[in-house]
């Protein structure tokens, strides 16, 4: 088996190890269970041109490196693809990867990739916009601008940058009125942080037991200034937030978020921000993804 691996050059484990030291490890840990690997380390702004060349090349199997952020923006070509796309999680959170049971050291994702099967998963769409695990918008959007403005700062430490950036949003997280319409459900909630999910996350490390559930869960963390922040936080790294008092979960097949106030927003998709203004409509593409995972898509 041959891989072709369209690495974003600017991803975390590339600028920790370096250019040239990452790609000499990939392609030995890939020679390692018998297979060759091209890999090519590519300008974030050249990887959907890359990866829909590594696509039509029928005789590579193509794999996109990077981290959830990445994926997310290769959404419309993965989408169209007519094959399955194989995924190497290299960001700071890895959402996704952790899903595909793609986890560890760098070789030991590539032993998952290299045995891992076919799997479909769902997509999540809002207005025009496409995500794979985790649109939202309040705290978790604050976090995920603080955390790239941490990355620039500490650049070889994303434990210190994400510290920085989870500290940095409990302070300043601002509270948002919201109509949130659930299928027939419709409630108007002032809320710290509201997170949509593409089907439902289990446990202390946030997996999903099934990729293919067709249904978005939709959390919101009741507005409660720092204290209902700090105890939602420490709830989540401890396993237990599905028990916090803080947070209400419902869900749906189709969610809109309306914000009161009529103002333009920060909404996070898969950790990268937009400003976005008028009703957010959320619908499912079910199935509309196939990537290569080390564990079945449901069970």
């Amino acid at each position: 088996m041959r891989y072709t691996v369209i690495a974003n050059a600017r991803a975390g484990t590339v600028l920790e190890a370096g250019a040239d030291a990452f790609a000499t490890r990939l392609e030995a840990a890939f020679a390692a269970h018998g297979c060759g690997a091209d890999v090519r380390l590519v300008p974030p702004r050249e990887i959907d041109d890359a990866l829909s060349l590594a696509i039509e090349d029928s005789h590579a199997m193509p794999v996109l490196a990077g981290g959830d952020g990445t994926i997310n923006g290769a959404l419309p070509v993965l989408i169209q693809a007519d094959r399955p796309i194989g995924i190497l999680p290299m960001g700071t959170v890895n959402v996704l990867g952790r899903d595909l049971g793609l986890f560890g050291t760098l070789e030991q994702q590539v032993a998952a990739l290299c045995g891992g099967e076919p799997v479909e998963m769902d997509v999540g769409r809002v207005n025009d916009r496409l995500f794979h695990s985790i649109s939202g918008m309040g705290f978790f959007s604050l976090m995920a601008r603080e955390r790239e403005y941490a990355r620039r700062r500490f650049p070889f430490s994303r434990a210190a940058a994400f510290g920085i950036a989870a500290t940095r949003s409990i302070l300043f997280t601002r509270p948002v009125t919201l109509d949130i319409a659930v299928g027939g459900d419709h409630r108007i909630v002032e809320a710290d942080a509201v997170l949509v999910t593409v089907n439902r996350f289990e446990g202390a490390d946030w997996r999903r037991p099934r990729l293919d559930e067709g249904v978005f869960e939709v959390h919101v963390l009741n507005a409660g200034g720092l204290y209902s922040r700090g105890k939602a936080a420490l709830s989540v790294v401890s396993g237990h937030w599905r028990d916090s008092h803080n947070l209400t979960s419902f869900t749906g097949d189709a969610v809109t978020l309306t914000r009161r106030d009529k103002r333009r927003g920060h909404i996070t998709f898969d950790g990268e921000v937009e400003r976005k203004a008028g009703p957010l409509r959320y619908g499912l593409l079910p199935k509309a993804l196939r990537v290569i995972a080390a564990r079945p898509a449901s069970h």
